[in-house]
């Protein structure tokens, strides 16, 4: 067209490297202050997506984590409460056998003693919750952990009843001075029986506190591949996507000096079109 200017082949040239260096100083210092080589798709497809499924799935596993860590805490409580129940019985047990020589205002008071033992072990049991959950209270109740997006993936803990009262649980009888009654502790062979009780209780606490051990251990052992899990994912990742700063910075100072070497050619190119131009003057 005749307003069209026209540009010599070295000033078009020029012009165009030092458009192309803008570009790449541009995108070179986007990537220094995000710190990203890759920040959407159009920088390079496969690796955005091939990142952003890593991501998922490590934001995935991470909410998975934090399950696991409440249920290390919630077997934790029952665990502890186990253990204590264990040394209230082991109470009992030692007035059940002091009971054996003891008589009138002795018993009486070794009788009571022995019986609010076993109301509080039920009060334990009863108070041994963790956000909503009792392990220890019932065989209804129980505790499931999922460890990843697989259905197939989880732990179920089962609750156990460990309350003095219950025939299904520890199955303790309360104990008493007078009458025909089962717990008479006027009666050795009776108190032998409670002893006995006892002796079972204890045998069945054991094996609770074994079990919900190995549980303890079991989810500490998935919380630590978890951790290692999502920082592997977050890792590949990044090395997907993560720009590499000290290459970038001395991309950065060559570009730089490009430019400046590109601002000289220009002007160089020019200089030529002002000697034309004098030859008319």
């Amino acid at each position: 067209m005749a307003n069209d200017v026209t540009l010599t082949a070295a000033v078009r040239s020029n012009l165009l490297s030092l458009q192309n260096t803008s570009d790449l100083i541009a995108r070179t210092q986007n990537r220094l202050s995000t710190g990203l080589r890759i920040a959407s798709p159009l920088d390079d497809g496969r690796a955005f997506f091939e990142a952003k499924a890593l991501t998922d799935r490590a934001a995935d596993i991470a909410e998975k984590k934090d399950g696991i860590d409440q249920a290390i805490n919630s077997v934790k409580v029952t665990l502890e409460a186990v253990e204590s129940i264990d040394n209230l019985i082991k109470q009992m047990k030692g007035l059940a056998t002091g009971a054996k020589s003891a008589s009138g205002s002795e018993l009486a008071a070794i009788v009571d003693q022995y019986n609010e033992l076993r109301s509080q072990v039920d009060a334990l049991a009863n108070d041994a919750s963790y956000q909503g959950v009792n392990l220890v209270n019932s065989t209804g109740n129980s505790l499931t952990v999922e460890f990843s997006t697989n259905t197939a993936s989880v732990l179920t803990i089962q609750g156990v009843n460990i309350q003095a009262h219950s025939v299904n649980g520890l199955s303790i009888n309360a104990a008493g001075t007078a009458g025909g009654a089962v717990g008479t502790f006027t009666n050795i062979a009776n108190i032998d029986s409670a002893i006995g009780e006892i002796d079972t209780a204890i045998a069945t606490l054991r094996g609770h506190a074994q079990a919900l051990g190995s549980r303890v251990a079991l989810l500490q052992t998935r919380l630590d591949f978890t951790d290692s899990y999502v920082n592997n994912l977050e890792e590949g990742a990044g090395k997907l996507t993560l720009a590499d700063i000290n290459e970038e910075g001395a991309n950065l100072v060559a570009l730089q000096t490009r430019q400046q070497l590109g601002i000289s050619a220009l002007a160089f190119a020019g200089q030529a079109e002002q000697a034309v131009l004098q030859l008319f003057q």
